[in-house]
């Protein structure tokens, strides 16, 4: 997904909801694999919030991450939040899960976590194994990691790019017979001055600002659902959105152009 007068430290793997990073500062020559919303041991989680019975894609998930890994060959893995699904301490099937994963994950690169909101336990858990990182910024280089859930810090601002997971972004299109199927989404747009400078309270011309481009992530759970973008009401989780946006186009994740999210 080249997108036309954006920064290209970050490149969606085509078909995937995963992306390479091209890395700076410590780690200049690097590139990241990054995905987002994880949510290992979602169907635990539906069986006993909500009754739904599905068998585990635990397997299934892993499987498709390494093989990301494979793909694009990159030197270490970067998970935009929620690696997890519970908000606390992970058990059963999802540790197993979990377990798993990192084992196999740090068998070949290192590994790192940018804190969601539902990665309390994952962190103190698996704190040992993984480089975990504040979910309100991890910056390296020129390129920088959030979840979302929270502001980023002032310094994630200073970046070109700014990977941010936690709206699980997708589209619902309409076709002209009037069926409709939802889609998982990229958006990438610039982000707005104002709003961050009204939060810090401080003078917008005093940040330290990069006209940075926001790329939110869909999901890498296809279980987890998401944000219908185009659809009114549906609203966005981050608290810095939308004002935080300028514009924003939504592709999809074979690189399709919709243009305007708001008009998809």
């Amino acid at each position: 997904m080249a997108v036309e007068g954006s920064h290209t430290a970050v490149e969606p793997v085509p078909g995937e909801p995963a992306a390479v990073a091209t890395l700076g500062g410590d780690h200049d020559g690097e590139t990241a694999l990054v995905v987002a919303d994880y949510h290992a041991g979602i169907e635990d989680a539906l069986r006993y919030e909500r009754g739904v019975e599905l068998e585990s894609n635990a397997v299934t998930r892993r499987d498709r991450l390494l093989a990301l890994l494979d793909r694009t060959d990159a030197d270490r893995l970067v998970v935009l939040g929620d690696l997890g699904h519970r908000i606390g301490a992970s058990r059963g099937d999802e540790r197993e899960e979990l377990d798993a994963l990192v084992d196999a994950v740090t068998d070949r690169v290192p590994f790192t976590l940018v804190k969601g909101n539902h990665d309390g336990g994952v962190a103190d858990e698996f704190g040992d194994r993984l480089d975990v990182r504040d979910g309100a910024g991890h910056v390296v280089g020129d390129v920088a990691f959030v979840h979302g859930h929270t502001w980023p810090s002032e310094d994630v601002l200073a970046a070109s790019t700014v990977c941010m997971g936690h709206e699980h972004p997708a589209v619902k299109l309409t076709d002209s017979v009037g069926g409709s199927r939802v889609e998982p989404a990229w958006l990438r747009g610039p982000l707005r001055r104002e709003p961050f400078a009204e939060h810090f309270e401080v003078d917008a011309a005093d940040l330290d600002w990069n006209d940075p481009e926001l790329v939110v992530f869909p999901a890498f759970n296809d279980r987890s659902g998401g944000t219908w973008v185009n659809v009114d009401g549906q609203g966005f989780l981050a608290p810095f959105l939308p004002d935080g946006l300028a514009s924003a186009e939504a592709y999809l994740l074979d690189g399709t152009r919709l243009g305007d999210y708001r008009r998809v």
